[in-house]
């Protein structure tokens, strides 16, 4: 029975708080215009620099590798966030505004960075991302419905960010004081599936552009071209993250099942359809679904584009530099969508941000594929473990020579045959001999017979050396000598 799965509800907060601004955009950009004295265009632009600092922050813990504790990073993200956004809303000067909002970003971007990194690392990133997701879809669409209850002015959706890493800094206390990075050997390792990171990599802005350049104006296409009051725009964005909560829940229901490619390639195709019906929405049936259903779709999409970045690296890093990119479309959105409104109006804006995002959906599907295509793993010699044995710690068994035994073998009964020289004596060994039972076969006696012999049966000391090799060869592995002066007797010594 497998161990049940622990929910890190540190890094589903860390991840809430990094990502609440980006939900927020449109209230931010369309009550920063409403509120101070800026156009549309340098609203847009407001919105885009604070998602910019974001996505800046993102390259640069990517850059380091983590090498800070994650307890530490989260720390330092929240507490930006809570001084940048709230100074942005306590004060009316613009260049403050800005200041407070460049901050605020910074700290949105370290949080989102820290809990990207630490969700790579679980055994199950996807379905801790749809619990992100999930968390802050609900947050947002209840600010969503609230905000526009408790009056005018721009601080209001800056202060519910802040509030938000105000409440999730206690939190951080349950983080790893040093994340994995932070742990293992000072030199970096090279970042795994480089080729497949990269085309996702390079694919998220184009996808994340062409989306927040529509979220960026959806709310003043609601109202100036749907006719919408802005509680009624509102509750439109409430109910559209609320089919965003639906979306989540698919995701999380879905799993792996179809893969990351079919989800990824088929979701962003109906994020496209609509696109095109939300930019060209004249009323509130036409925008309301239109909102509904691409806010249903995105964070399915979403949440399957995260587990595959996060697949990629269990460090994390490919994690953060995909979502990093992604806050570069992010960033730019509100500009793009505010000058391609004023250039060429919202339903031709709607046409343009849809082929984007089908142009955008063929590598990004491409990577879901080449992720989960078997690949041939190669092994370097280089990354090959070497284990060191101690040879001083390796059993050794010594054999004392008092332990041997010596056995005495009497060679007074056996007959022995002296061989001499055939050149000395020029006889040959009769037949008799070589039929002597005690005497080794013929088969034996060649070897050492190199032509006629002369044998006798006389036992003489200097013939008993010639009995060496015949032991040798009758008892081969046993080792003999002969005994001082016993010219018949040999020794063998065995191990005991």
């Amino acid at each position: 029975m497998s161990a049940p799965r622990t929910t890190p509800w540190p890094l589903v907060a860390l991840f809430t708080a990094g990502y609440l601004a980006p939900y927020l955009l449109p209230t931010t950009v369309g009550r920063l215009d409403a509120g101070l004295p800026l156009t549309a265009t340098e609203a847009g632009a407001t919105g885009s620099a604070l998602l910019l600092s974001s996505a800046t922050a993102g390259f640069l813990l990517a850059a380091r590798g983590g090498r800070a504790g994650a307890r530490a990073l989260a720390r330092a993200g929240l507490t930006l966030a809570v001084l940048g956004y709230g100074t942005a809303a306590l004060t009316g000067s613009v260049p403050a505004v800005v200041a407070g909002v460049l901050v605020g970003g910074l700290g949105s971007g370290t949080a989102t960075a820290v809990a990207a990194s630490g969700i790579a690392g679980r055994p199950d990133p996807h379905r801790v991302t749809t619990l992100g997701l999930l968390t802050v879809s609900a947050l947002a669409g209840a600010l969503y419905l609230t905000i526009p209850h408790l009056g005018p002015g721009h601080g209001l959706p800056l202060a519910a960010i802040a509030l938000t890493a105000l409440a999730v800094l206690p939190l951080t206390g349950r983080l790893p004081s040093r994340t994995a990075a932070t742990t293992a050997t000072a030199a970096p390792a090279p970042l795994p599936h480089r080729g497949t990171g990269l085309l996702l990599a390079a694919a998220m802005p184009c996808w994340s552009l062409a989306q927040n350049s529509l979220w960026g104006v959806s709310g003043r296409i609601g109202l100036a071209q749907a006719h919408l009051t802005e509680v009624t725009v509102g509750a439109v964005f409430a109910a559209a993250l609320g089919a965003g909560l639906l979306g989540v829940l698919g995701a999380g229901a879905l799993g792996p099942r179809m893969g990351r490619a079919v989800p990824i390639g088929v979701g962003t195709a109906l994020i496209a359809a609509c696109v095109v019906v939300s930019a060209s929405a004249s009323g509130p049936v036409s925008f309301a679904g239109g909102e509904i259903a691409w806010n249903a779709c995105y964070p399915l999409v979403l949440s399957y584009v995260i587990g595959l970045a996060a697949s990629l690296d269990p460090r994390g890093r490919w994690a953060v530099l995909v979502g990093s990119a992604g806050s570069l479309g992010t960033a730019a959105g509100p500009l793009a969508g505010s000058l391609l409104s004023v250039w060429a109006g919202y339903p031709a804006m709607g046409r343009i941000l849809a082929l984007v995002l089908l142009v955008s959906a063929v590598p990004m599907t491409a990577a879901a594929l080449r992720a989960t295509a078997p690949a041939r793993r190669t092994t370097r010699v280089a990354d090959l473990p070497v284990v060191e044995i101690p040879l001083a710690e390796l059993p050794h068994a010594e054999t004392a020579l008092a332990e041997a035994s010596l056995a005495e073998i009497s060679l007074a009964g056996i007959p022995l045959a002296e061989i001499t020289d055939p050149a000395l004596s020029g006889s040959t060994l009769p037949d008799s001999v070589l039929a002597d039972p005690m005497l080794p076969g013929p088969a034996l006696l060649d070897p050492l017979l190199p032509g006629p012999v002369l044998a006798d049966r006389a036992p003489r000391p200097e013939t008993v050396p010639f009995l060496e090799p015949l032991l040798a060869e009758t008892a081969p592995g046993l080792p003999v000598r002969a005994l001082p002066g016993h010219s018949n007797s040999y020794a063998s010594t065995s191990a005991r």
